[in-house]
């Protein structure tokens, strides 16, 4: 700590002097808190790119199956290794579709029985999908709502050193007292600085999460809607549908 014949310049009080200048403790906290605002960013960026990519991918995908043509061929067009999920979904429909329909004349047990499957099969890929998508922001919410204490906890850390220093050397005067106090809250501005960040991409990204799963529940309920109408047309057709495509 500095005496009182020390002369303060604006390099006492830059980032890297303040840090260099800190308690041991309060270097910890500091060093704890920039490699979780780091990680925090990686995240961000992360989810950024991929539910912007994700969407792209859903636009499209949407944009062909809404163009009126026959979905066997859109699923054939795609491929059985496609990994982007809706036309995952789409390809389980087809298989129950083709399922139901090989089976020859349809029943209303088997009927429902398809249909529950397809149900349950929706359900697991959107539910798979969702924690794939929300990968992440329990990290962001982590940095969000415990940086700011974490921070705090180095500032009161250095006014207790710095006070314990002032009582030794029995000065008071303000070149003693300023540096040390702005290392102690030098900690809780990189506690905000960290928590800013993640609290907003965790809403965020949060809501988009949310957005993007409810898109694929629309998409699977499009795609169970369109399965059960062939199902009641073979019913009500004995059998025989006027349109063994889906």
């Amino acid at each position: 700590m500095p005496d009182a014949s020390t002369v303060l310049t604006a390099a006492n009080f830059s980032p890297l002097s303040m840090f260099m200048n800190a308690d041991w403790v309060v270097k910890g906290v500091m060093i704890g808190l920039i490699l979780a605002s780091l990680w925090s960013w990686a995240v961000i960026l992360d989810k950024l790119f991929r539910l912007g990519a994700l969407n792209r991918q859903a636009d499209q995908f949407e944009a062909t199956v809404n163009s009126g043509r026959p979905l066997e061929e859109i699923a054939l067009e795609v491929g059985d290794d496609n990994r982007q999920v809706l036309p995952i979904m789409l390809q389980l429909a087809i298989r129950e579709w083709r399922d139901a329909r090989g089976r020859g004349p349809m029943t209303e047990a088997h009927a429902g029985l398809v249909m529950q499957r397809l149900d349950r099969g929706m359900d697991s890929l959107i539910a798979r999908e969702g924690q794939r998508v929300e990968a992440g922001l329990g990290l962001l919410a982590i940095v969000a709502t415990s940086s700011p204490f974490i921070g705090l906890f180095g500032t009161v850390w250095g006014i207790m050193t710095a006070f314990q220093a002032i009582a030794v050397q029995r000065n008071t005067n303000l070149t003693v007292v300023a540096p040390a106090i702005a290392h102690a809250l030098f900690a809780t501005a990189i506690g905000l600085i960290a928590a800013i960040p993640a609290y907003i991409a965790y809403n965020k990204f949060s809501g988009d999460a949310a957005a993007f799963t409810g898109r694929l529940e629309t998409f699977a309920d499009d795609l169970v809607v369109a399965v059960n109408r062939r199902l009641v047309d073979r019913l009500g057709s004995a059998g025989v549908s006027s349109s063994d495509r889906l």
